[in-house]
């Protein structure tokens, strides 16, 4: 079996679990993800950005982080490159994939952004995230700027695989990853 059937198959399978996902799991997650935070905040997050996503389908919602720090959302351009844009809660636009996202014009550069929190389907022991396919965390991550930036998963604990997931040669491990039940960071 080829490496894209391999990961095709533990994307069904993740998805379908993570749809078990309660919303009360998905609340914890937040409050873990809050409590980080708000544990390193003094130390790198004044003046800069935190970068979350917009959230789909059984994914945890970081969007009430800005309630207290500055937020950046991705969009993904049409040549398949991911942008952070500062996300001022003003009207969003669909980006490439027809995922809602701030305008280009907002983009930030790598020296802006604190950390990046990333929407996982699972994550092994040695921090390789499985997402839906694309590569577009892994591409900008190539960027040895924007991979020094902590790179962090979130999702539900029933998702963290404990045994190793496919891996390419272009997957970037994460810094580490937040579910309702740890911090791993």
């Amino acid at each position: 079996m080829f490496i894209s059937e391999k990961k095709n198959f533990e994307r069904r399978f993740f998805k379908n679990l993570r749809k078990e996902s309660s919303s009360n799991d998905m609340r914890n997650v937040e409050i873990n993800v809050k409590k980080y935070l708000d544990s390193i905040f003094s130390k790198d997050l004044k003046n800069k950005y935190i970068g979350i996503y917009w959230p789909l389908e059984n994914e945890v919602d970081l969007r009430s982080l800005g309630d207290k720090y500055s937020l950046a959302l991705p969009r993904c351009e049409k040549n398949n490159n991911l942008l952070f844009c500062v996300w001022d809660k003003k009207q969003l636009s669909k980006d490439s994939h027809g995922i809602l996202a701030p305008d280009s014009s907002n983009e930030l550069s790598y020296k802006k952004i604190s950390m990046i929190f990333v929407p996982c389907l699972s994550v092994d022991k040695n921090l390789i995230r499985l997402g839906y396919g694309g590569g577009y965390f892994d591409k900008l991550r190539e960027d040895k700027n924007w991979r020094a930036i902590p790179c962090i998963g979130i999702l539900t604990s029933n998702c963290v695989n404990h045994k190793l997931l496919t891996r390419a040669d272009w997957d970037i491990p994460l810094s580490g990853f937040i579910t309702e039940n740890e911090i791993l960071v």
